[in-house]
């Protein structure tokens, strides 16, 4: 299968899928994830990267991410997390050997019309593996701090976001509501072919500007924009 190359731009948000090696489990227990979340917020702040949105599966990793000027701190964020967790785990085993699937997926999003579907495709993740019935009974993911249910400060605003409503409590009312309309199944494929190929999430307009951006031509996940929700 051929590698399909990683394109990073400032300011340009992503989708990241990090899976465990042969599908086996990262996380475990509680405190499994929760070592992992509290890295990740050093990094953010570290490294200066805005977090959209995330999911701790068993055994992958979905993050939505930005970065600032500096396009190398998503690879060095990513490094970190997995070396950390790596040692955790296997210190914890008794074990040695890697834990993660090779290289990550990363797939740049067309934030005005693909980033909130990306939400809320990461979001219901484990819905669809029949974890849990409904997003807000999962402790692992964006969902609650999206809908206002929870107080962490992992998760950054992103201005897609802010622009459901004029109030806090008008965004996180839209954003359930959002969510609770479901992903579409041809949304569903875009997202999930785009993350396995590293390829972008948007529109043919969107795949333009970045060709102009970076001088050569790139592949867009299929074409046009997403099915409008009423």
């Amino acid at each position: 299968m051929p590698r399909y190359p990683r394109l990073f731009l400032p300011k340009v948000p992503l989708h990241i899928v990090q899976r465990g090696h042969d599908r086996q489990p990262i996380f475990v227990e509680h405190a499994d994830y929760q070592y992992y979340v509290d890295n990740l917020q050093e990094m953010r702040t570290e490294l200066r990267i805005r977090i959209y949105g995330y999911c701790l599966m068993t055994n992958h990793v979905h993050l939505i991410v930005a970065p600032g000027t500096d396009t190398q701190t998503v690879s060095k964020m990513l490094k970190v997390l997995a070396g950390r967790q790596t040692r955790y785990v296997n210190r914890i085993e008794k074990r040695s050997g890697t834990l993660w699937e090779g290289r990550f997926k990363a797939s740049l999003i067309d934030s005005d019309n693909y980033l909130l579907a990306c939400y809320r495709y990461v979001d219901l993740n484990p819905v669809r593996a029949s974890m849990i019935e409904i997003p807000e009974d999962y402790p692992w993911s964006s969902y609650r701090s999206h809908a206002g249910l929870s107080d962490t400060t992992l998760v950054d605003p992103s201005a897609a976001y802010t622009a459901l409503g004029i109030t806090a409590d008008e965004r996180r009312r839209a954003y359930r509501t959002f969510v609770a309309e479901g992903i579409a199944d041809r949304e569903l494929v875009q997202i999930r072919t785009a993350a396995k190929r590293n390829q972008i999430i948007g529109t043919d307009r969107f795949r333009r500007q970045i060709e102009k951006r970076i001088g050569r031509r790139i592949s867009a996940n299929g074409p046009g924009r997403p099915r409008k929700e009423k």
